[in-house]
């Protein structure tokens, strides 16, 4: 109904003898949409006066060469706008913008962020030079990464990051990726600007911009998580990580603790302790510090309990220095009068535990496991001896249970 009516609209203006006058319509090749609604053609939409016009020119069209347009009334408006406003139009995230002045037509919102001028600088440039068959400056890229300031530019460094991904590849014979510090310089740029959707892409193995995976490059995303209290990003994260078999860090834990803390997530940080703990992480004491704190703040003794059988994971994984270590931590947060129980959950752990936990094997793994123990669990006390936790404990009673066995 409103192309019929505006295309009406157009036949009426046109047919106008007058019309035929308008140098705002038929006067200079290159005129901007502004000019071409101020000739008459584009009255006010919605209210709004037409924009000032451009400058004009001496070349002129014969109105015979309007004339051989289509038939059709509305392709023949359509057309006529196109011709006489021929706009620039670029491509970004599947959706054509148009930088010519055509708001007149538009009625969503006018206050979408757009890149600023010196990313969209940066990005015509390299755009040309990739065109012209010539990689451009290292110093381009990196100008453009420190220049976004919003979503549109992010999504501008994406797509060249894209095309010089695949002009590397065809061109120079380039099949490495971009290097890891120009990577998390990617990353760390979604997170100050917030697009974490577009970060989130920087941890994929897998992609096409030639980006190299760190963890270094989610250690960003993740302070941006704890700056804002985001648990859901924190998730997101964490589970992008593991699709992609990025290598826990201690540092890693350490945010994630923060995060899991400052929101009262308990429940995420019992998940992702015990994660961090069978990947082999070994963990700062400000991280242990921030597990027991929040463990005697709910009032869970049973999740106190719950980091030492972590140390039985240690020790079946047959790392005894980590076990003496997270054991020592556990001594050291426990009150004064809960001491006591940690001298006497290591002498089960001596006496009672390895039999148990044999029991459960297999036949054929019985005998290594046995073995294992005997060794590992003598190192694990002299380990602790070696931190300054000197408990005291009767080794005698692990070999005749483990026989008993």
């Amino acid at each position: 109904m409103q192309a019929a009516a505006a295309a009406a609209r157009a036949r009426r203006l046109l047919a106008l003898p007058a019309a035929y006058g308008i140098p705002g319509i038929l006067s200079a090749p290159r005129l901007g949409c502004a000019a071409f609604a101020e000739g008459g053609v584009l009255p006010r939409f919605g209210g709004l006066p037409p924009s000032p016009s451009a400058p004009r020119h001496a070349r002129s069209f014969s109105i015979s060469s309007v004339r051989r347009f289509p038939v059709s009334p509305a392709r023949h408006f359509v057309e006529l706008v196109v011709t006489f406003c021929r706009p620039q139009i670029y491509l970004l995230n599947g959706r054509l913008r148009n930088q010519c002045a055509i708001t007149h037509f538009s009625t969503e919102a006018t206050d979408i962020d757009q890149p600023t001028e010196a990313v969209e600088e940066q990005y015509q440039k390299m755009l040309k030079s990739v065109e012209a068959q010539i990689m451009p400056p290292n110093a381009w890229l990196w100008s453009m990464i420190s220049s976004c300031s919003n979503r549109e530019g992010i999504k501008l460094l994406f797509l060249i990051l894209q095309k010089l991904r695949v002009f590397r590849l065809s061109n120079l014979r380039i099949n490495a990726n971009f290097n890891d510090h120009l990577c998390m310089k990617v990353s760390e740029a979604c997170a100050r600007i917030g697009a974490c959707d577009y970060g989130l892409k920087v941890l994929w193995k897998h992609n096409v911009y030639g980006i190299t995976t760190t963890i270094g490059s989610a250690h960003f995303l993740l302070k941006h998580a704890k700056e804002k209290n985001d648990t859901k990003l924190m998730e997101r994260i964490m589970e992008v990580l593991q699709r992609n078999s990025l290598p826990l860090q201690p540092g890693t834990a350490d945010i994630v603790f923060s995060i899991c803390y400052n929101t009262d997530r308990w429940d995420l940080l019992s998940k992702y302790a015990t994660r961090f703990v069978k990947s082999g992480v070994k963990l700062r004491g400000t991280t242990f510090d921030i597990w027991m704190e929040f463990a005697a703040k709910v009032g869970d003794s049973q999740s106190i309990w719950k980091i030492k059988s972590e140390g039985q994971g240690f020790l079946l994984e047959r790392k005894p220095e980590n076990a003496a270590a997270l054991i020592k931590l556990l001594h050291k947060h426990l009150p004064d009068q809960k001491k006591q129980f940690v001298k006497d959950e290591l002498q089960k752990l001596v006496a009672e535990w390895p039999a148990e936990v044999i029991k459960r094997q297999k036949k054929d793994d019985r005998k290594g496991l046995e073995e294992a123990l005997i060794t590992d669990i003598p190192k694990m006390i002299s380990s602790m001896a070696k931190y300054g936790l000197d408990i005291s404990v009767d080794l005698d009673k692990l070999s005749p249970q483990l026989e008993a066995a």
